[in-house]
C-alpha cells in the first residue's frame, strides 16, 4: 500500500510540540536552543515548518521576546494532551508485560482523610512494588473529571455520580456529613440558633474551588451574592475558618477535634443538615486485566473498615 502524504501530520511531531514548550517557558528562540543543545536556527526551521503546515502563526515576533499566539497556546495545550495519552499507551503496553504499571496516579479528593491515604500509601511501598505511585489533590468535579479524562487511574472521593461510561467503574465509598463551623471569635460564634441564611449573607464564606479544568465548576453550601474566600483544598478551608476569616461547612472529621478544643464552634442551621454520598471510581480495562497495583488499592477499598477510615478518620497531629 502505498503511504498517504501528510504534511500536517509530518511537521507536527512530540519532538516538535516538546521544542515549543521549550520557547515557551524560556522566552526566546535562543535560551530554548540552548536547553535544548542546538543551533537557533535549526529550531527555527521546524518551527516555520509547522506554521507553514499548519498555515498559522505560533508566536509573535513583533517583540523580543517569543510570545505565543492564541493559536499557538490551543497547539500547545492540545499537544502537551496528546504527550500525556502517549505517555498513557506506553504505559498501558508495559503493564501487559509485566502485569505491574509503571505508575499508579491517584486522584483524592481533599474531602477524603490524609492520614488514611498515607497509610495506604505506607503498605503499598511495603510491597516493595516496581510501580510509581502519584497522588493528584483535586476538588469537587474536578475529581470525576481526573479519572474520566484519564488523568487518575483511581478516583477517591467521587462526589458525583459518574455517567455511563464502559472505562470507568465506581462504587460506593460512604457518606460524608458536614456541619457548620466558625472560630471562636468570629461574630457568628455568638448568634442565635439555628443560623438563617438572611445572617449567612452578612459573613464572608470560605469555599474550596472546584479543581475541574474545563467546563464549569460546582458550589455546594454558597449563597448567591454571599462574599466567597476561595481556598484550594479541604485543610486550607480549615486553616482559614481556624483564623476566623470566614465560616463554612466542614467534614465532621475534620471540625470535631478543633471543636472540642474549642478552637471551633458549631452552629446549628435552619437548613437541613448536609451528608454527602461519596464514590471511588477506577479505569478498567477488560475483565481481570487490571494491573497489580490498581487490583492492590481496589482490594483495600473493598474493605468497610478502609472505607470508614477515609471518610471519618481525624489527620494526625
Amino acid at each position: 500500500m502505498a503511504k498517504i502524504n501528510n504534511p500536517v501530520r509530518d511537521a507536527l511531531t512530540p519532538d516538535v510540540i516538546r521544542l515549543i514548550d521549550a520557547i515557551h517557558r524560556s522566552g526566546s528562540m535562543a535560551a530554548a536552543a540552548r536547553e535544548l543543545g542546538v543551533v537557533p536556527s535549526a529550531l527555527t526551521y521546524r518551527i516555520r515548518q509547522v506554521e507553514d503546515a499548519l498555515d498559522v502563526l505560533l508566536f509573535d515576533r513583533s517583540s523580543r521576546q517569543a510570545r505565543l499566539t492564541v493559536a499557538g497556546h490551543e497547539l500547545l495545550r492540545e499537544g502537551n494532551r496528546l504527550l500525556l495519552e502517549l505517555d498513557a499507551i506506553a504505559n498501558r503496553v508495559k503493564r501487559v508485560a509485566t502485569g505491574w504499571e509503571p505508575q499508579l496516579t491517584l486522584a483524592v479528593d481533599s474531602v477524603i482523610s490524609r492520614t488514611t491515604v498515607l497509610e495506604l500509601c505506607e503498605a503499598f511501598f511495603a510491597m516493595n512494588p516496581p510501580t510509581r505511585l502519584k497522588i493528584r489533590e483535586e476538588a469537587l468535579s474536578g475529581t470525576l473529571e481526573a479519572i474520566l479524562t484519564g488523568q487518575a487511574d483511581l478516583a477517591i472521593g467521587v462526589a458525583l455520580e459518574p455517567v455511563p461510561n464502559l472505562s470507568v467503574q465506581s462504587r460506593p465509598l460512604g457518606t460524608l456529613q458536614f456541619i457548620y463551623a466558625v472560630a471562636p471569635h468570629h461574630p457568628l460564634a455568638q448568634a442565635d440558633e439555628p443560623v438563617t441564611d438572611a445572617q449567612l449573607m452578612g459573613h464572608r464564606a470560605v469555599a474550596v474551588a472546584d479543581s475541574i479544568q474545563r467546563g464549569n465548576g460546582v458550589t455546594s453550601g454558597l449563597l448567591g451574592g454571599q462574599d466567597i474566600f476561595t481556598v484550594p483544598g479541604m485543610q486550607e478551608k480549615l486553616d482559614a475558618q481556624l483564623r476566623g476569616l470566614g465560616g463554612g461547612f466542614l467534614p465532621e472529621y475534620l471540625a470535631r477535634p478543633h471543636i472540642a478544643a474549642g478552637r471551633l464552634v458549631e452552629k446549628q442551621m435552619q437548613r437541613a443538615t448536609r451528608v454527602v454520598p461519596m464514590r471511588y471510581a477506577w479505569r478498567c480495562a477488560a475483565a481481570g486485566s487490571e494491573g497489580r497495583a490498581l487490583q492492590w488499592w481496589l482490594q483495600q477499598l473493598a474493605n468497610a473498615t478502609t472505607r470508614k477510615a477515609l471518610l471519618e478518620r481525624p489527620h494526625a497531629s
